[in-house]
Parts: C-alpha cells; sequence; structure tokens
C-alpha cells in the first residue's frame, strides 16, 4: 500500500541531523512491511490534486496554526475533502488532525488553558488507558458532525477522531519518541518558561503506547471499515 505523506511542516533544523524530519518519522512507526511512502513538501508547493495519487493519505504535524492565512490552507482542505469523497482513507496528527477538523466543518482555536506538552496519559472510547507524546496549544474545540470521538483526556476533549472509513485523526504525536521530545522542549525553551519545560521534561520517564498507536493506524491504512479502538 502507498501512503502519500502531506508535510505541512518541518524538524527544527537543528535537530534534523540526528532525528530526521517528520516524514522519516511517521515511516519507521508505521514500517515498510506493508506499506511505501511518498512525501509531499506542502510548505514547498507540492500538493497533490488527485486524491488517488495513493492508496492513502498522512497528514503530519506543523508549527502553523490551522486558522493562518497561509495561501496553501485552502487547497489542502480542498484536497482533503476530495479524498472523502473518493473514498481514499487520510489520517492526520496533531496539525492534521486540526486541518482535517477544520475542512469538515469543525472549529480549531488555541485552548483557554495554555499547553500541553510531554506524555501524556489518554482514554479510548473503550476505557483502555494510553500515553503518547503531546506537544500542541491549539485543539479541536467543536468537532466535525461526521466525527466521532475514540480518544480523549481532561485537558483535550477532542484528543481523537474518527470519521468512518474515512479519516482518523489524532491530537498527540506516536511518532515522537522521550529522545526527540527531549531536545524539542529544550529548543522551545524562550516560548515554554522554566515551569513548563522542567513538568515537561519530568514527564518523558512515563512508558508509551507507540506499538499500541501504530497498530491502530495501520488497521486504519490497512483495514478502515475498522473501528479504530477494537484490538
Amino acid at each position: 500500500m502507498k501512503i502519500g505523506i502531506l508535510k505541512p511542516g518541518r524538524v527544527p533544523d537543528d535537530l534534523l541531523p540526528t532525528f530526521g524530519d517528520y516524514d522519516g518519522m511517521f515511516v519507521r512507526l508505521l514500517g515498510e512491511t506493508h506499506f511505501s511512502f511518498e512525501v509531499y513538501s506542502i510548505l514547498d508547493g507540492h500538493l497533490p490534486t488527485d486524491p488517488q495519487a495513493a492508496d492513502a493519505w498522512l497528514i503530519t504535524g506543523s508549527r502553523h496554526g490551522v486558522y493562518e492565512p497561509h495561501a496553501w490552507i485552502a487547497p489542502l482542505e480542498a484536497f482533503i475533502r476530495a479524498c472523502f469523497e473518493a473514498d481514499r482513507p487520510i489520517a492526520g496528527i496533531c496539525f492534521g488532525h486540526q486541518i482535517i477538523a477544520q475542512a469538515m466543518g469543525g472549529r480549531v482555536e488555541k485552548f483557554h488553558d495554555g499547553w500541553s506538552i510531554g506524555a501524556k496519559a489518554y482514554e479510548f472510547a473503550d476505557g483502555e488507558a494510553l500515553s503518547i507524546m503531546a506537544f500542541h496549544q491549539d485543539q479541536v474545540i467543536d468537532a466535525p458532525a461526521s466525527a466521532e470521538c475514540f480518544l480523549h483526556n481532561d485537558f483535550c476533549r477532542y484528543a481523537g477522531l474518527s470519521y468512518g472509513h474515512n479519516a482518523l485523526t489524532l491530537q498527540p504525536h506516536p511518532e515522537f519518541d522521550s529522545a526527540f521530545m527531549a531536545e524539542l522542549i529544550k529548543d522551545r525553551t524562550a516560548i515554554l518558561g522554566d515551569e513548563l519545560q522542567a513538568q515537561a521534561l519530568d514527564s518523558l520517564q512515563r512508558s508509551l503506547s507507540t506499538s499500541k498507536v501504530a497498530a491502530v493506524l495501520s488497521r486504519f491504512f490497512l483495514e478502515p471499515q475498522r473501528a479504530p479502538y477494537l484490538d
């Protein structure tokens, strides 16, 4: 199965030599046993026009807000809706989660309680607990009518949204490991402040549910008719 990775953001330049970019993190997360990948740099104007150019799509994170007036936002939203119409599965992580919600009629804002950063506990709709990396201030405030929430915590009401067989999206970052997150937190010292930075770094001792989330994403791509929270 060929997955087209739509990349509207980049890893900070000083972290690229060690950790690579977001697309590489998803290749490592999902593996290449069942998938091949093609990367489209949205910031460089490389947005595909045909949803059938890949078997499925994935939108990565970005430092940009989905409500910002970038020229590429509206075309990306149009492509998302075209994927729904063409029955091409599409997944979104962080920014990807938010832009899919916005494209389908939801609302995204900066959350009034600020940042969620570090390893965070989330709960599946069936009650199973997961630990996943988070790094966001924006979040989905109103989910689209077509979406079902399958993952949440007290800070983020809509941390995971399922749009039937069409889309699966997550606010947290299953592609981030502890080493990358530690360096990213240190890289953002100026915007986080000492207290929040210390709390976020301390949270990295938590064991992550990376393999579980990778299995959920893989199952969505390979068997989109299945509910994302089922074993």
